[in-house]
C-alpha cells in the first residue's frame, strides 16, 4: 500500500510534490481503456480504418463526462446527507457556504455512478456528431471502460480508499487479494485511517477491480456474438449492479453516502436502479430484434 509513489522536491518548499498512486493508476486506467477501445473500434467498428480516430476523439469527451459527473454526483449526495441531518461540520455544509469549493476537485470527491453517467452522457454526444451509431459506440465504450475500471480500482486500494469492514476472527487466514492486512503504522498519505491500523479488512477495492475486468471479459465475448446494437450495454446494466450491491455489504468507509440509518449506500440506491433498466433495454432490444427477424 503506496499512497505517495515518489515525492518531487519543490524549490522555495519545505513540502514535496506527492505523486499519489490514486491519481497515476486513473490515468494509467484511462490510458489502457482508450488504448482497447481504440482495438475495439477496429475489430467491430463499421469502418476499420477511420473509426478508431473518431473513437479516439470520443474518448477526451468520455474523460470530461467523467470528471464532471462523478464530481457533481459527490456534490449533490453530501449536499442531501447534510440537509436531512443538519448536522454541522459535515462536507456539504462547506459546498453550501462556499460553492467555489464545489470545483476543488484536488481535495477528493467523485462518485463512480456519477462518472459513468457523465461518460455516457458525454460519449453519446460526441459519437452523434461524428455520426457514429450511438448504442454500439456505447457498447464498446462500456466493455473498454470495464478494463480501465480495473485498472483504476488498483489505486483505491494502494491509497487505502474504498476500503471494506474488519474481517471476522475465523476468516483472517483467507488469501489475499480477498483479505488485507492494514500497516501499522499508516504510510503518508493513507486513507485507511488510524482506527484500522493492523487490522484485517475485506479488500473491497480488489474486488471491485476482479468485478470489472470479469465484466470486460463478458462484455468482449458477447460483442462477437451480439445479435443487436446496445445489447452489451444492456448486460452490463443488470451485472455491475449485482456485483457492486454485494461489494458495497462489506465496505468499512462512511464517507460514500449512508441511508436509512445505514442500512444502505448511495451505490446500493443508485444500483437498485440501474438494473430494473438494464432489464428493461434487455426486454425492448430482444423484442425490437425479434420483430425485425420477423419482417425479414
Amino acid at each position: 500500500m503506496h499512497p505517495y509513489l515518489i515525492d518531487i522536491p519543490l524549490p522555495f518548499s519545505d513540502e514535496p510534490f506527492h505523486l499519489r498512486s490514486f491519481g497515476v493508476l486513473v490515468a494509467l486506467g484511462f490510458i489502457f481503456g482508450s488504448w482497447i477501445l481504440g482495438h475495439l473500434a477496429q475489430r467491430f467498428g463499421d469502418d476499420p480504418k477511420e473509426d478508431p480516430d473518431r473513437y479516439a476523439s470520443v474518448t477526451m469527451w468520455v474523460l470530461m463526462g467523467l470528471f464532471l459527473g462523478g464530481r457533481l454526483m459527490y456534490v449533490f449526495v453530501e449536499v442531501a446527507k447534510y440537509l436531512s441531518a443538519d448536522r454541522a461540520g459535515m462536507i456539504g455544509e462547506q459546498f453550501i457556504n462556499d460553492p467555489l469549493s464545489i470545483f476543488y476537485v484536488w481535495q477528493g470527491g467523485l462518485v463512480m455512478y456519477g462518472g459513468l453517467t457523465g461518460c455516457i452522457i458525454g460519449g453519446l454526444i460526441r459519437a452523434r456528431q461524428l455520426g457514429l451509431r450511438p448504442q454500439h459506440a456505447l457498447d464498446l465504450g462500456l466493455t473498454a471502460g470495464c478494463f480501465g475500471q480495473a485498472v483504476g480500482r488498483i489505486g483505491c486500494f494502494l491509497v487505502g480508499d474504498d476500503y471494506g469492514q474488519r474481517v471476522p476472527e475465523h476468516l483472517r487466514s483467507l488469501p489475499f487479494p480477498i483479505t488485507c492486512e492494514v500497516p501499522k503504522p499508516l504510510p503518508p498519505g493513507s486513507l485507511f485511517g488510524v482506527h484500522n491500523m493492523g487490522e484485517t479488512l475485506w479488500a473491497t477495492q480488489l474486488w471491485m477491480t476482479i468485478n470489472a475486468a470479469l465484466l470486460g471479459l463478458f462484455a468482449l465475448w458477447l460483442l462477437s456474438k451480439q445479435r443487436w446494437s446496445g445489447q452489451v450495454t444492456a448486460c452490463l446494466l443488470i451485472l455491475y449492479p449485482i456485483g457492486r450491491y454485494f461489494v458495497e455489504e462489506f465496505r468499512g468507509d462512511s464517507v460514500r453516502g449512508l441511508w436509512f440509518n445505514g442500512f444502505m449506500s448511495t451505490s446500493q440506491l443508485i444500483s437498485l436502479t440501474a438494473f430494473p433498466f438494464g432489464l428493461f433495454l434487455l426486454w425492448r432490444g430482444n423484442r425490437r430484434h425479434r420483430a425485425l427477424t420477423a419482417k425479414a
